[in-house]
């Protein structure tokens, strides 16, 4: 099962990139990422959504063996920092709905990652957690905001993005392009539909502006 291939106009093209929510992707290599400074990780991951959103989030770092929660939050949101592949930076928030269904898959998957698990095994491992209750899905639409502009994103095929575009990713399980009234093909004159028909199908809706990383006056 592969999770939230978007395919994206980019440059003079259409191009296959990554789960532009790379955390849930089933793409990426299995090459474990470097860590992060702990206060620059953290900057990181708060810059995914505006301040009113993100000042008061959970905010979880990656560390050897998954991620750790670095502060509890206030307000249900939960920020951090995707790595699906060993070099890319796709920092997340999730809102408290995302926080309680959509996350939770993916801090797995990181977790088995970090246990050299192999790319069957994960997704083995995330279809019987949905068949079994361990993981849920939404009950209402769950938002995700990937705004910051210090994304650097990499397609499936292993492709640098880099900064892409800031947007947000509205999850409704199963839903369908053609249910939205889109056409077979994506275009970003409308919403897209990432991994349609699927458990973690969601609308991806591209916004005008980035969220700056505000890091400490030591960090450059």
């Amino acid at each position: 099962m592969k999770h939230h291939v978007l395919v994206a106009v980019l440059g003079f093209g259409f191009c296959s990139t990554i789960d532009v929510l790379a955390q849930t992707t089933g793409s990426g290599d299995l090459a474990l990422p470097s860590l992060m400074p702990r206060d620059r990780e953290i900057a990181l991951a708060r810059s995914a959504a505006p301040s009113a959103v993100s000042a008061e989030a959970r905010v979880l770092i990656l560390r050897r063996g998954g991620y750790v929660v670095a502060d509890s939050g206030r307000n249900g949101v939960t920020c951090y920092v995707g790595r699906s592949w060993s070099q890319a930076i796709e920092p997340h928030c999730y809102d408290e709905e995302g926080s309680r269904t959509i996350l939770p898959m993916a801090l797995r998957r990181a977790e088995l990652k970090e246990q050299g698990r192999s790319h069957e095994e994960i997704e083995a491992d995330l279809a019987a957690g949905l068949q079994s209750g361990r993981f849920q899905l939404p009950t209402r639409p769950a938002m995700s905001y990937m705004m910051s502009s210090a994304q650097s994103l990499i397609s499936d095929d292993g492709t640098p993005v880099g900064q892409w575009k800031p947007h947000l990713m509205v999850y409704y399980p199963y839903l369908t392009a053609a249910a939205l009234g889109l056409g077979e093909v994506p275009s970003l004159d409308a919403a897209v539909v990432v991994d349609p028909g699927r458990p973690t199908a969601n609308i991806l809706i591209v916004v005008a502006d980035f969220v700056d990383p505000v890091f400490e006056s030591k960090e450059h």
